[in-house]
C-alpha cells in the first residue's frame, strides 16, 4: 500500500512491490496475480485503515461536526510523520498511463463512493434542518472534495501540518462553522 501511496499505480515497480512485501515476483503473481489486483487490495486496506477517519467523521450527529472532523482529520492525515505525502486516492492513478486504464477507473469509483456516502448525510443535514433547502447536495460533495483534494496537493507541496489546519481554519470560517 505505501509503495502505491508514494509511488503510484504506475511509478510502483514490480521491484519495489516485492521488496516491500519481502517475497519474489513468482510469488507476488502466485499470491496476487497480477500488479492490478495488488493494487486493488492495497486501496481496500487504505480505505479502511488510513482513511477510515471520513467514515467516522460521517457518522457525527451534527453536520458542522461532520465538516470540521473530517477536514481536520484530513490535515491531520496528510502530515503524520512516516506517511508519504498526499493522498493515495488522488495520486495512486490520477496520472495513470492508457493501460493502467482499468486502475484508473477503480480510483475514480472510490472517489464517487465517497462522494455519494457525503450526498446522504448532506441530504440527511437538510432534512433535518442543519442546512438551507436550497443547498444541493452534489454541488455541496464536489466542492468539499475539492477541498480535500486541495489539501492532498498542499501536502504533496511541503505544506506542514500547522499550514494546513489553518488552510482548514479559514474555511470553516467561511462556511460559519
Amino acid at each position: 500500500m505505501r509503495v502505491f501511496w508514494e509511488k503510484s499505480y504506475d511509478g510502483a515497480t514490480m521491484r519495489e512491490l516485492t521488496d516491500a512485501m519481502g517475497i519474489n515476483r513468482s510469488s507476488m503473481y502466485t499470491a496476487f496475480r497480477d500488479k492490478e489486483a495488488l493494487f486493488k487490495l492495497a486501496v481496500e486496506r487504505y480505505a479502511t485503515g488510513p482513511m477510515s477517519y471520513l467514515h467516522a467523521a460521517l457518522r457525527e450527529k451534527h453536520f458542522k461536526d461532520v465538516v470540521r472532523s473530517a477536514l481536520k482529520g484530513t490535515a491531520d492525515f496528510l502530515s503524520t510523520p512516516g506517511n508519504p505525502r498526499g493522498c493515495l486516492s488522488v495520486q495512486g492513478a490520477l496520472a495513470s498511463s492508457t493501460e493502467s486504464e482499468p486502475v484508473k477507473q477503480m480510483m475514480v469509483e472510490l472517489r464517487r463512493q465517497g462522494e455519494t456516502a457525503l450526498k446522504k448525510r448532506i441530504q440527511q443535514a437538510k432534512n433535518d434542518g442543519e442546512l438551507a433547502a436550497e443547498v444541493n447536495p452534489s454541488d455541496y460533495a464536489r466542492f468539499f472534495g475539492l477541498i480535500v483534494s486541495g489539501l492532498a496537493v498542499q501536502s504533496v507541496n511541503g505544506a506542514s501540518r500547522s499550514e494546513m489546519q489553518r488552510s482548514v481554519d479559514i474555511f470553516l470560517q467561511l462556511l460559519g462553522y
